[in-house]
């Protein structure tokens, strides 16, 4: 385990187009937030071996919108540790983007990667045995 500041976990994901929820294939807001609790979790596992449970975020910003065939990457960064409380840095970024005008299954590299959402957040852990 690695409780020390500054640790962080990345996951990666493509966004489906299922999930599209505006016009425009514009996916909503709490699809980044989604991303941040499965890093958070990880994140908790591997610096306290326990998934933790989300107290709440003390800011969230949407920076640009999330579309439907997207990678987008979501990393949790360690900035406090407490007694049981964890304080991290969120952010979201699209690495690669659907490009239709090239063909329907067409996507390009973004870089650098667009910024969508960012935030910070706390984590409760259990007291350590």
């Amino acid at each position: 385990m690695s409780l020390v500041e500054g640790f962080s976990v990345t996951h990666t994901r493509y966004v489906p187009h299922g999930h599209a929820h505006y016009g425009g294939g514009v996916v909503d807001g709490a699809y980044g937030l989604g991303l941040f609790g499965d890093v958070a979790t990880e994140l908790c596992v591997r610096t306290d071996g326990d998934e933790g449970l989300f107290a709440g975020y003390s800011s969230v910003s949407f920076h640009a919108p999330v579309l439907a065939g997207d990678v987008i990457e979501a990393t949790a960064t360690l900035t406090r540790i407490g007694n049981r409380s964890r304080g991290m840095r969120f952010e979201a970024r699209v690495t690669c983007r659907s490009d239709p005008d090239r063909g329907s299954s067409a996507s390009v590299v973004l870089d650098p990667p667009i910024v969508v959402t960012t935030a910070e957040g706390t984590v409760v852990v259990p007291k350590p045995a």
